[in-house]
Formats: structure tokens, sequence, C-alpha cells
């Protein structure tokens, strides 16, 4: 089932990540890590879907999607860069595999981070964040999205790989098999990997290798 919903805010996040804070239809859930098709609302992009997720709490009133604008290329996400507050969205029904299923590691790589958004906002709500490590890999310091909200969940426990600039704060280099026999303390947890596909084959078959069971590896298939 198709849904129109309105957009209420627009916030620019990064250079060239966007906050779109929408309405949310009566009835519609989600579980955190979740996403759903979203196309937007005007002559000739209806049935241009596109796969996002939800950033939002899963009882918060509207709906959220954190989203990377490419503006290279007439695509959906540079179309999605011109709406104004107000503009129309289509979204459908919920899907994904994303799902929480204990403490463990999230390791995203660049807007990979989104469906971990929601399940770590939801997890500092319910006092459950004991456990939990994010480390996220980004090209460059500026390119980091939600920085400072993630560093006041997570504290030292948010760790930030940099791979194309010198960073004073943060590691230089990929997430790679080295990297996480330095932050990996336990391969015995989950692990929840978002990001480029071939980033998250290489660290699947890595983890593996370290010790991790394939069956704890959480990604979208």
């Amino acid at each position: 089932m198709e849904h129109i919903i309105k957009i209420k805010a627009i916030e620019n996040l990064t250079h060239d990540v966007k906050r779109f804070q929408c309405e949310r239809p009566v009835g519609y859930h989600f579980i955190p890590g979740q996403a759903t098709e979203v196309s937007i609302n005007k002559k000739g992009w209806e049935e241009e879907k596109r796969p996002f997720t939800f950033t939002s709490y899963n009882d918060s009133v509207d709906l959220e999607f954190v989203i990377k604008i490419y503006n290279d290329h007439s695509g959906v996400t540079n179309e999605l860069n011109k709406l104004k507050v107000g503009d129309e969205l289509i979204v459908s029904d919920v899907w994904g595999a994303i799902e929480y299923k204990g403490p463990g590691y999230f390791i995203a790589g660049g807007a990979g981070i989104t469906p971990f958004i929601a399940i770590l906002r939801h997890l500092k709500k319910e006092n459950k964040l004991d456990g939990n490590k994010l480390l996220f890999s980004n090209k460059t310091g500026r390119d980091i999205i939600l920085e400072e909200e993630l560093s006041s969940i997570l504290g030292e426990n948010a760790i930030h790989a940099i791979t194309d600039e010198p960073h004073k704060d943060h590691h230089n280099g990929f997430i790679n098999e080295q990297f996480l026999k330095n932050n990996v303390d336990d391969f015995s947890k989950h692990f929840y990997l978002c990001g480029p596909p071939k980033m998250v084959e290489a660290l699947e078959t890595c983890l593996v290798k370290l010790g991790a069971s394939p069956d704890a590896v959480v990604f979208e298939k």
C-alpha cells in the first residue's frame, strides 16, 4: 500500500546529506533499522522509487529520512534536493533485514549509517546501549553524518575511520583486519554491517576469518 505524505521540515546535516521530516500515516509502523521505497509525488517522478531507511523513533509522530544527495546527475536524490516544505513524497510498505538482535558492533560506511541511527536512538531511549560499539568509516571528516549525536549516544564507543585525508581526531585508514583486531574485544558478539556492497562483502569475510559466527553477522541481503 502506498501513502502520500507531506514534508514538514528539511535540514542540511552535512555538505551532501539532508534530513527530511515528514508526516506519518496513521497505523504506519516499522522496526528500527527497516526501510521503505520512496518516490516524489510530482509528475514524472511518482514511479521512480528508491529505498531509504527510517531514522526516526518507531513511535514518533513524524517519519524522518536522512538522505545523501547526489547532484552530479539528474537522479532521484538530485530531485529530492530541490524539494521544499509542503512538497509530497510517496512511501510504500516497510521492509528490511537489519534488525537488532543483541549487543555487538555496528560497522557502517558513509550513508550506511542510516539504519543504525534509528536502532541506536531506540537503544538509548530504552537504556540498552551497554555492550554496543560503532565503527564508522567516511572519506573525510566533513562527511560524518550526525557525528555529535552519535558521540552523545555512544561516547568513546563511537569510533571513526577516515580514509581519504589525514585527521587528527580519528583513525586514518580503512576498516580492515588490523582495525578490527584493534577495536573489537569480543568476536562472539553480533556484527551489524551496512555500507557499499564491496565493503560489506569484504568485512563479512574478514569477520568470519577472525572468529565471528556467520549467523551473527547481520546485513541487508
